[in-house]
């Protein structure tokens, strides 16, 4: 099966890695194009699946849009049998979900029709989802609406951050796809609609998002922390000046409910303590802004933070 492959994230790695590690052709890989980094702005760096593709000897196509005549001529060329989108970060038109005879299959990072969307694995920590799973499924125009080839489930576990979650799933989509593309190959798949009145959607994380609600209770406001860790990072204002937050775990300590949501009520090196509309969070580490990540300890031991200081 010749396969055009199109993604540009880490998370979509895992998927490339075991296409060619199982023997599928893949005869082209479609990813963004390089992208200024650093201060200065002045270094071009690769995209993760770019660096993976050069690797294998994969011819790599980086539009900077994924569109016109002469780009789509340009795949048409490869004669795909069929395509697969993994975190891409375009959307693509009909005319090229259709190109291949087979069409183009996504794998998508949650269990749909829940969490269509650009954040499924930030919005199922960030809403208290106990499951969630990877979605292979057949691309059409409208987003994550497709009807679905294959499912895979795995548990949430009660600490678990964005990072370390969207790693076990770029894992599982990877093992589903390749299972879905071989049933696929010799005729024996089946597909089902989504149940599009169930669908529920996971936005963009803009920055308004990622602000800490300490009028919340305490296990929002760790759910919320959890689901930002490592990017883009959870925040408060302290003193006007922004600090990201991480490794949160929620206490229900009811000594705490005459303090105001926010406000710092110990920190030494066992973590920072800080209200919520409900209880308290235990912070493990800070990020203070331009400033490497450091434990509440080592924050405190800098004079960046005491008790009775007051996040907003």
């Amino acid at each position: 099966m010749r396969v055009l492959f199109w993604g540009t994230s880490t998370f979509a790695v895992p998927s490339l890695r075991a296409l060619l590690g199982e023997g599928f052709e893949v005869v082209a890989v479609v990813t963004q194009p390089d992208r200024a980094q650093g201060r200065s702005r002045s270094t071009l760096v690769a995209s993760p699946v770019k660096e993976a593709a050069l690797a294998d000897g994969i011819p790599v196509l980086q539009p900077e849009k994924p569109r016109g005549d002469v780009f789509l001529a340009e795949l048409a060329a490869y004669e795909p049998d069929v395509s697969v989108v993994v975190s891409y970060g375009h959307i693509l038109s009909r005319t090229i979900i259709e190109l291949p005879p087979l069409g183009t299959v996504n794998v998508h990072a949650s269990l749909l029709p829940k969490l269509r969307g650009a954040a499924p694995i930030q919005a199922a920590i960030r809403d208290g989802f106990i499951e969630t799973g990877v979605t292979i499924m057949r691309m059409v125009s409208e987003l994550d609406a497709g009807p679905i080839l294959l499912q895979a489930r795995t548990p949430i576990a009660a600490d678990e951050t964005f990072g370390e979650l969207e790693l076990r799933l770029s894992e599982l989509g990877a093992l589903a796809l390749v299972e879905a593309l071989t049933l696929l190959a010799v005729e024996q798949s089946s597909e089902r609609p989504q149940d599009h009145a169930a669908a529920t959607r996971a936005s963009k994380i803009d920055r308004a998002m990622a602000r800490i609600p300490w009028q919340d209770g305490c296990g929002v406001v760790a759910r919320l922390i959890r689901a930002y860790d490592p990017k883009p990072g959870a925040y408060a204002m302290l003193r006007d000046v922004e600090v990201k937050l991480f490794g949160a775990r929620e206490t229900d300590d009811a000594g705490h409910h005459d303090h105001r949501p926010g406000d710092v009520l110990a920190v030494d090196d066992q973590g920072m303590l800080v209200a919520c509309g409900d209880g308290a969070v235990s912070i493990a580490f800070v990020q203070p802004a331009g400033r490497r990540r450091m434990t509440s300890g080592e924050w405190a031991a800098g004079r960046g933070v005491s008790a009775g200081d007051r996040l907003d």
